[in-house]
């Protein structure tokens, strides 16, 4: 008996590809989506939303690192499920519930627009480079070069995107450098220079889980808490790169290929399987590469990433400085400097820069895939224009959405700009959990569904972000 597909085309039928061996070398090539959401990550809330909240409140609250991790590798492995099942991104499966597609496809490009149309990563991206240019943090009459290098990580967003045969690969290869990187420099300065009771320091916060200071600032809190990790619609582009990596399902499916790629026929739907002992062990397969992927790549990452940073942050940032935009990096930079030489100065800016690229990079590139995704499963008359070519559809997108972050570049200051995109994270994580296991619960075979105490782990999710965005509804109204 088929499941049910909603308003949107069937799915067709096809047996479940055989993984890879599981060998290091083979385990290594396959995964690619969870390094991608690394680098998103580590730009998001480990680089400045997490100093700031231990420069004003210590590391007590670094516990919501951990649990908001931990749920959202859940989240991220429930939504994959169905990407294996069908190889289909998830927001596929959540457009075939009621109301229909139309409506999910109106609300989730709302959501991503609340969440990652507000491009403050770029700018402060372009903060750090200015800084690295002047040989200083930049004042209010640099402005105007920080917005032209500001346009200028948009462009080095589009030539990643662009030039490539396959755009998730090239992604992948970009932040397989960049993460190395990063880590390599925050590991050596971190290990050789952070005393033994900062670390101490840092160890309790993330494990004293339920610690909340009086008079919280709310807003900064909810930012946080979604940005730990990746947080609201990017946890979504998580199944539309798997879907282009081939995992599972999606191998038999094709993908988004870069401009200088051949073209690819990309169905309006995907395919499922039957299920059966040969099926079930190629399915226990996959799951073995989805594991390392999201737990040992991604989620293992994300809390190491937080802790360097915040490592740092604590050892060279006094308690209770003024935190502002790039001041909290700044000051790690300068004090850096002032500790070890004039050289760290440049490093950690030059390690920010790149935390803060990559994770604009990664939002910038997962819009478009989204938007595409989403009206090339849902109209026919979009699958026939420019002869059936995904790629118009996606570089239309992103230059839409390019020209609009331009604009919006210079409405308020980078952090205002972060604040906003990751409240409605913490919104939207509520949804997608919710949507997801009801989407599971709809198409999955029995044998495939997840169990009961994994379904617990999305309610849990959908409780804990629902937690944030009311106390800071509550704040805000009060």
């Amino acid at each position: 008996m088929s499941p049910p597909h909603g308003r949107l085309a069937p799915w067709g039928r096809a047996p479940l590809p055989a993984p890879p061996p599981f060998t290091l070398r083979r385990v290594l090539a396959t995964v690619g989506p969870g390094v991608i959401a690394l680098g998103i990550a580590i730009g998001s809330g480990e680089w400045l939303l997490g100093p700031s909240i231990v420069v004003r409140y210590g590391p007590a609250l670094l516990w919501i690192t951990s649990v908001a991790v931990l749920l959202q590798v859940f989240l991220n492995l429930e939504m994959a499920r169905y990407t294996l099942y069908t190889g289909e991104p998830i927001v596929v499966g959540f457009m075939r519930t009621r109301p229909g597609p139309a409506f999910w496809g109106w609300t989730y490009s709302a959501l991503c627009f609340l969440h990652i149309g507000w491009p403050g990563w770029a700018l402060a991206s372009a903060t750090a480079t200015a800084a690295l240019v002047l040989g200083r943090l930049p004042e209010q009459g640099d402005a105007r070069l920080v917005m032209l290098l500001g346009y200028a990580t948009f462009a080095a967003c589009l030539l990643i995107v662009t030039l490539g045969r396959k755009i998730e690969r090239s992604l992948e290869r970009a932040m397989w450098v960049m993460m190395v990187g990063v880590f390599v420099f925050l590991i050596a300065v971190d290990v050789t220079t952070v005393s033994t009771a900062n670390w101490a320091r840092l160890g309790r916060g993330l494990t004293d889980v339920g610690s909340l200071p009086a008079g919280v600032d709310w807003p900064l809190l909810g930012a946080f808490a979604a940005y730990s990790g990746l947080g609201g619609m990017s946890n979504v582009f998580v199944t539309h790169w798997l879907r282009d990596k081939g995992f599972g399902m999606a191998a038999t499916v094709g993908y988004i290929p870069g401009a200088l790629g051949a073209r690819v026929g990309l169905p309006a739907s995907g395919n499922v399987f039957d299920v059966n002992a040969e099926s079930l062990g190629a399915w226990r397969g996959w799951w073995k590469f989805l594991n390392v992927d999201q737990w040992g790549i991604f989620g293992l990452g994300s809390i190491v990433g937080m802790s360097l940073t915040c490592a740092l942050t604590l050892q060279y940032v006094p308690m209770g400085s003024v935190v502002g935009d790039w001041a909290v990096a700044g000051m790690q930079a300068a004090n850096i400097a002032e500790a070890l030489g004039p050289v760290f100065w440049y490093l950690t800016l030059l390690c920010g820069l790149w935390v803060l690229f990559s994770t604009q990079l990664g939002n910038m590139e997962g819009v478009p895939r989204l938007i595409t995704d989403m009206l090339w499963s849902s109209s026919a008359a979009v699958r026939r224009w420019r002869g059936g070519d995904v790629r118009a559809v996606y570089f239309g997108v992103l230059a839409a959405f390019t020209l609009w972050a331009c604009i919006a570049l210079g409405l308020a200051r980078p952090l205002v700009l972060i604040i906003i995109g990751a409240n409605a994270a913490g919104v939207i994580l509520v949804v997608t959990s919710v949507h997801t296991l009801v989407v599971n619960r709809k198409v999955l075979p029995p044998e495939l569904r997840p169990s009961v105490w994994r379904e617990a782990a999305l309610v849990c999710c959908a409780l804990f972000y629902a937690s944030f965005a009311v106390g800071t509804l509550l704040s805000l109204v009060s």
